[in-house]
């Protein structure tokens, strides 16, 4: 006699179809990511082409190609930080000015007394200060994020003004001097570009490989949901903007190096960079996606647009239509990437 299904038995083939079903969209999902890459990777060939064609003797130049990886390596430590505050659903405007104002603090003469490890130290410890206090207000405080940036935007270029007196701090101390030399070079390679690969490969692996990372998506996701599954929300963002911070001070440190002095200019513009890099690279503005590796190439792709146009001597104006340009496409396309997974 044929025995009736259990509810066990009945509910199995609903569960087989639906974690099919999940499979098969993670699989969508990882091919529509790994377009992008590619196509971010066939982005900056063209513009590499294109580099070698107006300005081959320029452009192709290994001092030019250090240059470009250089000026990358500055821009990109503060855009690992951005995306992990994107992902998660935030936003973190203050990026430029807590570069500003870590780079004149750690400047100072007071604290070029205590060399290297002083202004290391001071760099990255105000930049933690200023992401605690924007995790602070955000997190516990409830704070709209763009409103808790944006009022640390103006409190700390104000402050930046303040300690420099609109003047620039000459660094005197060598071995950080030294540190940006033709001497400290590494087969060839800049120190400031091992330390950008050093937080890409760290970020990669937080955002990829660890709970934080998964943390960060599901709120990014569904913060509601995120809280309901037993996720400290509120803690993730404050770890989310100490992290952003952190990325914050070592730039600053970085360009220390890379202009040998502080000025409360620094950083101009470095959040609305670092958005759109991270932006076309693939991560949502909305959250609960967003990748490193994209993150990196729009980085690279918008230095490499800015030092074609300064080796064709073409104007600002032209080369900030580009880049907006860029933005609007890299966001269509990334619309359309939504509507073809929900299909």
């Amino acid at each position: 006699m044929t025995q009736p299904a259990t509810a066990a038995q009945k509910e199995a083939p609903t569960s087989a179809a639906k974690s099919t079903g999940s499979q098969e969209s993670s699989r969508r999902l990882g091919l529509r990511w790994d377009v992008r890459t590619l196509s971010l990777l066939a982005v900056l060939a063209v513009l590499v082409a294109v580099g070698g064609i107006t300005a081959p003797d320029e452009f192709l130049a290994t001092n030019n190609l250090q240059l470009v990886l250089t000026q990358a390596s500055v821009i990109g430590v503060v855009t690992v930080g951005m995306t992990f505050v994107i992902t998660s659903g935030g936003i973190d405007l203050s990026v430029g000015a807590i570069v500003a104002l870590a780079s004149v603090w750690a400047t100072t003469v007071a604290t070029q007394e205590f060399g290297f490890a002083g202004i290391l130290f001071t760099a990255v410890i105000v930049g933690v200060g200023c992401g605690l206090v924007n995790g602070v207000l955000i997190a516990y405080g409830r704070m709209v994020p763009f409103i808790a940036t944006l009022a640390m935007l103006a409190s700390a270029r104000g402050l930046a003004l303040q300690i420099t007196d609109g003047s620039t701090q000459i660094v005197t101390v060598e071995s950080v001097l030294d540190l940006g030399a033709r001497d400290a070079y590494i087969l060839g390679i800049p120190p400031l570009v091992l330390i950008f690969a050093a937080v890409t490969v760290i970020g990669w692996l937080l955002l990829n490989r660890t709970t934080f990372g998964r943390r960060t998506v599901a709120v990014g996701g569904n913060a509601e949901a995120a809280r309901l599954a037993g996720i400290d929300v509120r803690r993730q963002r404050l770890y989310l903007y100490l992290l952003s911070g952190l990325c914050c001070g070592i730039a600053a440190f970085m360009l220390i190096v890379l202009a040998g002095s502080g000025q409360n200019t620094n950083g101009n513009l470095y959040e609305l960079d670092a958005i759109a890099a991270a932006i076309i690279g693939g991560t949502l503005l909305s959250g609960g996606r967003g990748t490193i590796v994209g993150s990196v190439l729009g980085v690279l792709v918008f230095t490499t647009i800015t030092n074609i146009f300064a080796l064709n001597n073409l104007e600002t104006a032209v080369q900030q239509i580009a880049k907006g340009a860029i933005i609007v496409a890299a966001v269509l396309v990334q619309r359309r990437s939504l509507h073809g997974g929900d299909a």
